[in-house]
């Protein structure tokens, strides 16, 4: 069978490449170059579509013996990316943009990519599992639960599951860089980025959103109390998240944090952390990976964000293509943009965008 491999030129893609070939199909590895060419040069080698990435990508192909491509996708990317992460900030939202390139690049336009090379599945390094009960496909927790990445993938078609192979699902991070490590591969060492991947080195999203729609949402504007009193001036509200904590730009004798970002009205509310605390948030723009919960009151594990722990909620939906989550505990901070990734078990049953508290 002929799968295509998705390849960042780090150590997740090439050991998933190697293991699809090992398993015994025909695998051809394939680089999305998300930016014009001048902006990839230009950019840093910190973008997936750098020189330096794409270089590392073509050299283990080389290795393991498999053909190698360059697909531009940068128009796509640009669309349903960058001017998604751009447009969230600019309403007061904090975006996750990783969330949507998976959906809509490497799990979307990727599929007719990989169909032009006669493939009809795709691979990636993601730590996550697909797994099959009777003749269902579902999305699955990784084994290594420190690095499972479920909840950027929420997002993805149902229809696409039976068509996806994530072989690094089985294996911890330790695992993969020894499998790496013993095949020879130049990326085994190679340091994981944290950041975003489109922003340039030396550059923060601050400068990236400026550069495409100018300094309106850095404009000051006024911070206000929990009573609506002005007790300060922001420094533009693309600068701040839900949550917020450190260089709010207000000195205060107790910790203060962001509570509410009025795009509208250029401004932002700040009160101690009891008022940042919510029991009950609305989401939005929902996927169903499990289709027998669409539209029905249910119970769920959650992950508000991703590097928080499930906390289990009831879930009731309005009718309208939104819900209400109801958690039995209070949680910090959710954050309007940001994804809340639904789990029966280890499975994702499925996720929305939070839109705000209930």
């Amino acid at each position: 069978m002929r799968v295509v491999v998705a390849m960042s030129g780090g150590v997740d893609s090439s050991v998933a490449a190697l293991k699809i070939k090992e398993a015994g199909h025909e695998a051809i590895g394939v680089t999305i170059k998300m930016w014009p060419e001048g902006d990839c040069l230009r950019r840093g080698n910190k973008l997936c579509c750098s020189l330096e990435s794409i270089q590392y990508a073509r050299s283990v192909a080389e290795d393991i013996g498999i053909s190698f491509h360059v697909v531009d996708l940068s128009e796509e990317f640009s669309r349903e990316v960058t001017d998604y992460f751009v447009r969230e900030y600019a309403a007061g939202r904090t975006p996750n943009p990783c969330i949507y390139c998976n959906s809509r690049i490497k799990f979307g336009v990727l599929f007719t990519e990989a169909a032009k090379l006669g493939a009809e599945r795709i691979a990636t390094g993601h730590y996550a599992r697909i797994i099959k009960r009777e003749d269902r496909y579902f999305l699955s927790e990784a084994q290594d639960k420190k690095k499972d990445q479920t909840y950027f993938l929420y997002d993805i078609s149902r229809e696409r599951l039976p068509f996806i192979d994530l072989p690094l699902g089985d294996h911890t991070k330790e695992e993969v860089r020894s499998i790496a490590s013993v095949a020879g591969f130049t990326s085994a060492e190679r340091q994981e980025s944290q950041d975003v991947c489109f922003i340039s080195e030396g550059s923060d999203y601050r400068e990236f959103i400026a550069s495409k729609i100018g300094s309106k949402v850095f404009e000051p504007g006024d911070i206000l109390n929990v009573d609506g009193n002005i007790i300060g001036q922001h420094k533009g509200i693309a600068s701040y998240t839900v949550g917020q904590r450190r260089g709010i730009g207000f000195a205060a004798r107790d910790p203060v944090y962001v509570m509410k970002i009025n795009a509208d009205e250029n401004t932002i509310t700040v009160g101690g952390r009891e008022h940042v605390m919510e029991r009950k948030i609305r989401v939005g723009r929902l996927n169903w990976l499990i289709e027998d919960y669409a539209g029905k009151p249910a119970e769920f594990d959650v992950k508000i964000r991703y590097g928080s722990e499930r906390s289990r909620a009831v879930f009731t939906p309005d009718g309208n293509g939104e819900a209400e989550l109801e958690f039995n505990e209070p949680q910090f901070a959710p954050t309007p943009g940001q994804a809340a990734v639904f789990y029966d078990g280890e499975v994702v049953a499925g996720g929305g965008i939070i839109i705000g508290d209930g």
